[in-house]
C-alpha cells in the first residue's frame, strides 16, 4: 500500500503550508538534496513524506522534524510569545528536484 493511498489527498494537501526561504535552507538544498517546509503542528513524517510526493511529484528518501519555539514579544506593556511551529526536512532521492517556480 502506497502512502498516498492510505491518507486522504483533501488530508494532505493541508500537511505542507509553505516553503521556508532562507539563507540556511539554500544551503542545506545545494548541499544535501534537502528542502525545507512549515508544515501543520500535527504532521507526522509518513504523512509529510506522502504530501510531498504527491503535490510536486517526486520521490522522497526521508523526512526529518524539527518543532520551532515562538519568540517571547512584547507590544508596550503586554507581554506575548509568537506561535510555535513545526519545519520539516525533506530530502529528495537522486535526481529528484523541486523547482518553486514552475509549480502552481
Amino acid at each position: 500500500m502506497t502512502a498516498t493511498r492510505k491518507y486522504s489527498a483533501e488530508r494532505l494537501m493541508s500537511v505542507v503550508l509553505a516553503p521556508v526561504v532562507s539563507e540556511k535552507s539554500t544551503f542545506v538544498a545545494d548541499k544535501n538534496r534537502q528542502y525545507v517546509f512549515r508544515v501543520a503542528d500535527q504532521a507526522t513524517k509518513p504523512q509529510i513524506k506522502a504530501a510531498v510526493e504527491l503535490m510536486f511529484k517526486t520521490k522522497v528518501d526521508s523526512v526529518t522534524v524539527s518543532n520551532v519555539k515562538g519568540k517571547p514579544r512584547r507590544f508596550g506593556r503586554i507581554e506575548g510569545r509568537r506561535r510555535n511551529w513545526k519545519k520539516a526536512y525533506v530530502r529528495l532521492a537522486a535526481g529528484q528536484e523541486i523547482n518553486f517556480a514552475a509549480t502552481q
